[in-house]
């Protein structure tokens, strides 16, 4: 295998990463026409509602049973990265906070020391299909700010900048890091990728067919990954990467990548690892086994704040645009 390439893997549910991250899940569904309620037009018979993830179909509930999506659940410390590039999102909060995002806007919410969240996805079409593609994007805190307060910043498609290749084949949507003098929005102020000096980078890299680009280099430090999930062939540092796989790269070095003969999507994660210990369990992401135990005492007590939505599955009034209230009652309007 060329020096510049570590490994190359294939995907699983969810993706694998690397530190910083945690993972990544991918979601594309082909949801049918609303019915009015902003749920499916369509029989939900034999699905296993409020657990509905066969990939077999084409689409999914999730934990919804009559929108789809993911009802009010908590967090704490760590990061989700929520790219919706198809559909909308509609968040709300245990803060009392909430939006309704997509269509290629991002949010960054870090969670902290704990914040209850609901993610459902509406279908506002009922005369014709909602398609929905999203990324989440788990990315980890240090244990400096695994009790920050949580947050929610908007990164909207209108202010999220491309780069584009001189021959215009490869644009680069820059989420976060930076390609030449094309910068991301800053992310989250208490996010490790808030520190340029962590390398952190969140690119979507389209290529037209046939194109050439060739991955800028990094610190040596750098975790570098890349995931293949568009398009039909496609070549790293002259090795083939199949589809719906993913390449390690070594980043102290150029890499080139060629496209075949479709046009082809690949998502860049990148940054230098937090190297602490990390203990999972559920939606809580802490430094040791005991701080998980001591996560689930406060939730239980506390529910990080309670709920002060109607409904654990609240959607937003289909009428509403995108837009994003904050828990400081700042709003922004779309």
């Amino acid at each position: 295998m060329n020096n510049s390439i570590k490994s190359i893997e294939p995907l699983g549910f969810p993706w694998a990463t690397q530190d910083p991250f945690l993972f990544c899940v991918y979601h594309k569904d082909d949801y049918p026409k609303g019915n009015g309620k902003l749920g499916p037009d369509a029989s939900l018979a034999g699905r296993n509602l409020g657990q509905d993830f066969d990939p077999s179909n084409s689409w999914r509930m999730y934990h919804g049973t009559t929108v789809p999506g993911f009802p009010q659940h908590p967090h704490r410390g760590f990061e989700t990265v929520t790219i919706g590039e198809k559909g909308l999102i509609d968040h709300s909060d245990s803060l009392g906070a909430a939006g309704r995002f997509g269509n290629g806007d991002v949010q960054w919410m870090t969670a902290g020391k704990g914040v209850n969240h609901s993610e459902m996805f509406p279908l506002l079409k009922d005369d014709e299909e909602n398609p929905l593609v999203l990324f989440q994007i788990w990315l980890n805190l240090p244990k400096k700010s695994k009790f920050v307060e949580p947050h929610f910043k908007m990164l909207w498609s209108e202010d999220i900048p491309h780069y584009t290749s001189e021959d215009q084949q490869t644009s680069v949507k820059v989420i976060a890091g930076s390609i030449g003098n094309t910068t991301a929005p800053a992310p989250a102020p208490d996010s490790w990728a808030a520190d340029p000096a962590n390398d952190v980078a969140i690119w979507i890299i389209s290529m037209k067919a046939g194109a050439t680009w060739t991955l800028p280099t990094a610190d040596q430090a750098t975790n570098r990954s890349l995931y293949y999930y568009g398009g039909s062939s496609a070549k790293v540092a002259g090795e083939n990467l199949p589809l719906q796989h993913v390449a390690k790269l070594d980043t102290s070095g150029e890499t080139i990548i060629e496209n075949g003969d479709e046009d082809s999507k690949m998502l860049l994660l990148q940054g230098k690892p937090i190297n602490e210990p990390v203990a999972q369990y559920g939606p809580f992401v802490m430094n040791t086994q005991q701080e998980i135990q001591e996560a689930y005492q406060e939730y239980q007590r506390t529910q990080f704040g309670g709920w002060p939505w109607p409904t654990d599955d609240h959607v937003h009034p289909r009428e509403s645009g995108r837009f994003a209230r904050h828990a400081d009652g700042r709003e922004e309007r779309k």
